[in-house]
């Protein structure tokens, strides 16, 4: 994780005369890509709904349902265009109010669990896990997508482009350069910690147990008549958790307060969530359609369409259909990274856009080692899906999707070797990109 954030910040910090939406408008499918990055901004508000409406049910005991919740989180989009209003000074304070309290309540859970502190360093360095198969490479394919939001890095390329800074003088933008890589350190150490709080959590609390030993060894979990009577079968199945799951058991092994204060990390997590998609969601529309929309029409458009499969869900399945939607739009998160990473890459990589500021050898080699990988991975998992769906008519249908979805990543990556200098691929000279001037060339005065 730590990685792809690296490359990508440093990639973001190249970019500093248009959006790299703005640039997918004049050479790539813009319509096509449009809708992947729209897809992943409508399965971020899902995910979005799905763990407010949790939060609530968990907070209130039951006496929320999970349908209600769905619903009350109509109302928090008000929340958000109200402190809109105030401006983008008050809308960051609030969303660093937001992270403090996600830091504090997965922080507080880590420390209440105590895990091995030389297991969880080892696991940060060694890509290694004993045993796992298909549903646990499916689980890291979440993780990457539930930790990467695709989307975000649209974010950033317009945030980087609103620095009111003289792009003239390449002083001030080295400068610049700096000091959002201070900024964007900082703030992705503490998102790294955030993670490492909850899977270190989930890793230790739950890893190997049985529905058995939850129900005989805390019996308050299964008593008759409590909410959650009918999540922990008296049977020796390994326990399979998710974020709901997840609550309910450490409010048994450590207390209800460990249950409240997971919910309310949830969400915060999720109002967080609102408000990136929200600004996502007006960037690309503006880049890749020239269209400007308020963000009350953004956020109302993206909101209706996310309500609408989520409320269906909950009213008519239960808990484990809604969770395992967030974990399948975990996977699609993580399906949709290449068409935001392939792209940054081949304009960063770019002389004729970025001048000086071009990537250099470094960047363009670990950013197209690390867009393989993350093809690579969603491949494996493309196949591992198809085969398990045992139905003819769903093999055409998931061949069909399969074709079309590595057409187009080959398409970018086409663009992209280009860009990297492998020259002999534009067969016919047709892949052109405007020249844009950064900086002028000026004397650097020293201050």
């Amino acid at each position: 994780m730590t990685v792809i954030y690296s490359v990508t910040e440093h990639w973001h910090m190249c970019a500093a005369l248009r959006r790299r939406d703005e640039l997918c408008l004049m050479q790539v499918p813009r319509i096509i890509l449009w809708l992947m990055v729209e897809l992943a901004i409508i399965g971020s508000d899902m995910q979005e709904v799905i763990g407010c409406a949790i939060a609530f049910n968990l907070l209130s005991v039951g006496r929320i349902p999970l349908w209600a919740g769905v619903l009350i989180t109509i109302f928090d989009t008000f929340v958000f265009l109200f402190l809109d209003k105030y401006g983008l000074r008050k809308l960051e304070a609030f969303f660093g109010f937001l992270i403090t309290i996600m830091a504090l309540s997965f922080g507080y859970e880590y420390v209440r669990v105590a895990p091995d502190q030389v297991e969880v360093l080892k696991g940060m360095f060694v890509p290694y896990c004993s045993g796992c198969g298909a549903a646990q490479l499916e689980q890291a394919v979440g993780i990457v997508g539930a930790v990467i939001m695709p989307h975000n890095i649209y974010l950033h390329s317009a945030l980087v482009k609103s620095r009111d800074i003289n792009r003239g003088n390449k002083k001030e933008v080295k400068e610049a350069n700096k000091y959002y890589f201070i900024e964007s350190s900082i703030a992705l150490f503490i998102s790294f910690l955030i993670n490492v709080f909850v899977v270190a959590v989930f890793a230790e609390a739950f890893y190997g147990k049985t529905n058995m030993e939850v129900v005989s060894t805390f019996t308050s979990c299964n008593e008759s008549g409590s909410p959650h009577s009918d999540l922990f079968p008296a049977n020796n199945q390994t326990l399979e958790v998710d974020i709901y799951k997840g609550g309910v058991v450490l409010g048994c092994f450590f207390g209800p307060a460990a249950l409240y204060i997971w919910a309310v990390g949830i969400l915060a997590a999720g109002q967080s969530s609102t408000m990136t998609g929200t600004y996502s969601g007006q960037f690309v529309m503006e880049g890749f359609l020239n269209l400007r929309w308020s963000r009350f029409a953004r956020v109302l458009l993206t909101r209706s369409i996310a309500i609408l499969p989520t409320l269906l869900v909950a009213v008519f399945e239960d808990v484990q259909h809604l969770t395992g939607m967030n974990d399948f739009l975990n996977v699609l998160q993580s399906m949709q990274l290449p068409f935001a990473l392939i792209p940054i890459l081949t304009f960063t990589s770019l002389t004729s856009l970025m001048n000086d500021f071009a990537n250099g050898l470094m960047w363009k080699i670990s950013g197209g080692l690390l867009i393989l990988g993350v093809c690579a991975i969603n491949i494996y998992f493309v196949v591992v899906y198809v085969f398990a769906l045992n139905n003819t008519i769903l093999y055409v249908f998931s061949a069909i999707l399969s074709f079309a979805y590595l057409s187009f990543i080959l398409y970018l990556m086409w663009h992209c070797l280009i860009a990297l200098g492998v020259s002999c691929l534009d067969f016919r000279g047709s892949v052109r990109y405007p020249p844009a001037v950064l900086v002028d060339e000026q004397p650097e005065l020293d201050s």
